[in-house]
């Protein structure tokens, strides 16, 4: 594999973000305006597909081992292994989510504000480009750099879980829709939740 310098390294994170905010703004075009799920179902393929790319960068710190399990390289890819089954086992309660939300509601949403949805979206965006950039500092040995990219992905983590939990949350009950109040509501909560869930155990990981 082509070892890449840290400029064009950083360079590529950036390109990828963008266009993974680009479909995330046509994502939520789509959703409000046209309301298509085959064309929905399309933008998050290849979002997923960018994600995955995404952090693709990080076997680059796999290294040949020569067979020392305990160096540095043998343990980054025994611990990315593990992270890509985590990642794996929660692509299936996702899908399982996702499957019944659009089999129990269709093409019907809540009446909530949309706009403070795609909001918490791009934080969570955002995070997950501050940790792109902390782990090709840390490839490249750059401390600094990977210490403010971890600390910013930590912060946007958690004013995501804020978001969630301390601001859609309270805005949904207020207008009226709770766990019980239907399937719209039980939904809502539950994935919503299981995503903010799912920040919290891998911020605190």
């Amino acid at each position: 594999m082509v070892h890449m310098d840290k400029k064009t390294a950083l360079n590529q994170g950036v390109i990828i973000f963008v266009f993974l905010a680009a479909l995330t703004a046509l994502e939520f075009f789509v959703a409000i305006a046209i309301g298509s799920v085959a064309l929905l179902a399309v933008i998050a393929l290849v979002k997923a597909g960018l994600v995955v790319y995404y952090y693709m960068h990080i076997y680059r710190l796999n290294r040949e081992d020569n067979g020392e399990h305990e160096s540095y390289a043998y343990k980054t890819g025994t611990n990315r292994l593990g992270l890509w089954l985590f990642l794996l086992s929660d692509s299936f309660v996702f899908g399982g989510l996702a499957v019944a939300r659009f089999n129990l509601l269709g093409l019907t949403r809540p009446h909530l504000n949309q706009v403070l949805g795609l909001v918490v979206t791009a934080v969570l965006l955002l995070s997950s480009f501050f940790m792109n950039r902390a782990e090709t500092s840390m490839e490249h040995g750059d401390r600094k750099g990977f210490l403010i990219g971890i600390s910013l992905t930590l912060i946007l983590g958690i004013g995501f879980l804020l978001g969630v939990v301390g601001v859609e949350w309270p805005q949904a009950i207020h207008e009226g829709v709770t766990p019980s109040s239907g399937a719209a509501g039980a939904i809502f909560f539950m994935m919503t939740g299981m995503h903010a869930f799912h920040v919290l155990t891998v911020s605190s990981s």
